[in-house]
């Protein structure tokens, strides 16, 4: 049976553009083999503010879907029902999912003792979840920063902590 499957034979992979686990990177747009550079920031405000010692784990989205989340509300919009969302770790080949939960365990300074994905809006002293806050400052025209203390990003989960954080300043 194995055998008998019918498979593509292109040299790149064809994308299933309606798939809710697997989407090709962004950052996979438009990919040169120069890097393209630092690049230049203005008129930014600050996104997250962290004290030291904030991990990957701390960064890198993980735990289940939750119905009133960032994530939760682009899967409906695709036609996923609430019963079929999964987890983050599910989806982990899904940047539009992972990157809607990118910050979601950590303490932003911003919001004085909470923990979550959430930010304030500094224009508009808004609290939004972070990707919601990123796609309004883009919308209006402002880079965003993270600002971080001593040992950020240690941890093993290094890999959704950058892409992450990658993907919500490319927003």
């Amino acid at each position: 049976m194995w055998n008998d499957l019918k498979v593509p034979t292109a040299s790149v992979y064809s994308w299933y553009p309606k798939s809710s686990y697997i989407r090709e990177p962004l950052f996979f747009k438009g990919m040169t083999s120069d890097p393209p550079g630092s690049p230049s920031i203005k008129d930014a405000y600050c996104l997250m503010s962290f004290d030291d010692s904030v991990t990957t784990d701390h960064i890198s989205p993980a735990g289940s879907i939750h119905k009133d989340s960032p994530a939760a509300k682009y899967l409906v919009e695709n036609g996923v029902e609430p019963k079929d969302f999964n987890s983050y770790g599910s989806h982990r080949v899904n940047y539009e999912v992972m990157m809607r939960r990118t910050f979601g365990r950590i303490l932003n300074k911003l919001l004085g003792g909470e923990v979550g994905a959430k930010t304030i809006h500094i224009p508009t002293r808004a609290k939004l979840s972070v990707y919601d806050a990123v796609v309004r400052y883009k919308t209006d025209g402002h880079d965003t920063i993270v600002l971080a203390g001593a040992e950020y990003g240690t941890g093993s989960s290094r890999d959704w902590d950058a892409k992450g954080t990658k993907l919500l300043l490319m927003q």
